[in-house]
């Protein structure tokens, strides 16, 4: 096992993410250490990695408590970081172990801001109930400001997206230079073109799979294929239920998504105001058009009309009904080259390259 002058220190492995590929893809590609809060082994294979790993083993079953113990873990267990030259700290906790790196360079890389706590504190605030929200209100009390404090103390500043670093000067005041995520644009491709449409986002209220739901409910000819998971599902089932043209996969693994990917007419992607999304790049690397919200991170990767069709900011089913009749599968594979080609830009080699330069800097 080889040992690095880097370490990156990760939040947790929970669920399969775009955060989480990232770090799997930084710390395979540029062969530095990893510290994490916690791993569930059904994300990545993280035994693969070449290079040193520590589980901080800060997970726990009980809610108040596992908020207590993360937070603890990150600000008085890893004291050693100071071991190494470099720490690039990845999520939204990890951050907070920066006092425990006094000699050397902190880099944060920075997928947002945590929007529980900024942009969208005051629609998560709506569909709690009141002890949930009064839980909410004191945790962004408590831990805003060590959050803010930690992010000041950084030496550098990585966003994933334009959006991202504009978040970052409004609610923090800080500037930050954008380096887009890396998609392994060689692992997905197009295989053929099939029957269906292909949502991959996770069933959570910000991506918006309801709406996407409601609008084939009204298109019982055109089929809809669901594939993810998350905390939402259940009830994203019952809406679904009955109308034998939408499927949910469940968990599936990598090929399994690559295979749907490449074989379907398009990916539908409408989250509230993503990040960066990697989703639509996933697609496009397969020539597969997106159709996607017209905000956040989309307005950065889908060029209308030539990889995909951008939506409204907020777009109802009606609309998406209405997009869905332009984008058919002629027009759809019309757009396979320039969807290939965009998605390069978003490649794993320019990401590693321009973090390289980040690290030597």
């Amino acid at each position: 096992m080889r040992h690095s002058d880097t370490v990156i220190l990760h939040d947790a492995f929970a669920f399969k993410g775009g955060g989480e590929r990232l770090v799997h893809i930084l710390c395979r590609d540029l062969g530095v250490d990893l510290a994490f809060g916690y791993r569930n082994k059904k994300t990545f294979n993280l035994d693969e990695l070449s290079n040193k790993l520590m589980n901080l083993e800060s997970e726990s079953n009980l809610p108040v408590w596992r908020t207590i113990k993360r937070l603890h873990t990150f600000r008085n267990k890893t004291k050693f970081l100071n071991k190494y030259e470099n720490v690039i700290y990845t999520g939204q906790n990890s951050s907070l172990a920066v006092s425990n790196h006094s000699e050397g360079k902190n880099i944060y890389y920075c997928f947002t801001p945590p929007r529980s706590m900024y942009d969208l504190k005051e629609s998560h605030l709506a569909f709690q109930t009141p002890l949930e929200r009064l839980r909410h209100v004191l945790y962004n009390a408590f831990y805003q400001p060590l959050y803010e404090n930690a992010i000041h103390k950084m030496d550098v500043i990585l966003s994933d997206s334009k959006n991202v670093q504009n978040r970052i000067h409004k609610f923090l005041g800080l500037e930050s230079t954008v380096i887009y995520p890396p998609c392994d644009v060689d692992k997905f491709c197009w295989v053929s073109q099939g029957d269906y449409y292909l949502s991959t986002a996770r069933l959570t209220p910000q991506k918006r799979v309801d709406i996407i739901i409601q609008a084939f409910t009204k298109l019982p000819q055109k089929r809809l294929v669901i594939a993810s998971t998350g905390p939402d599902e259940q009830k994203l089932k019952q809406l679904a239920e009955g109308f034998d043209n939408i499927q949910f996969t469940g968990d599936i693994n990598d090929k399994e998504l690559k295979n749907l990917i490449g074989n379907a007419i398009a990916t539908i992607y409408i989250p509230i105001d993503e990040d960066f999304g990697m989703s639509p790049v996933e697609s496009m690397a397969a020539g597969k058009p997106v159709i996607g919200s017209g905000e956040g991170g989309l307005l950065e990767t889908v060029v209308h009309g030539q990889t995909g069709w951008l939506l409204s900011p907020s777009p109802s089913a009606e609309e998406l009904i209405q997009i869905l009749n332009d984008a058919n599968p002629k027009s759809a594979q019309s757009m396979r080259t320039d969807c290939e080609k965009r998605a390069k830009i978003f490649c794993t080699e320019n990401f590693i390259e321009k973090m390289r330069g980040i690290i030597r800097q």
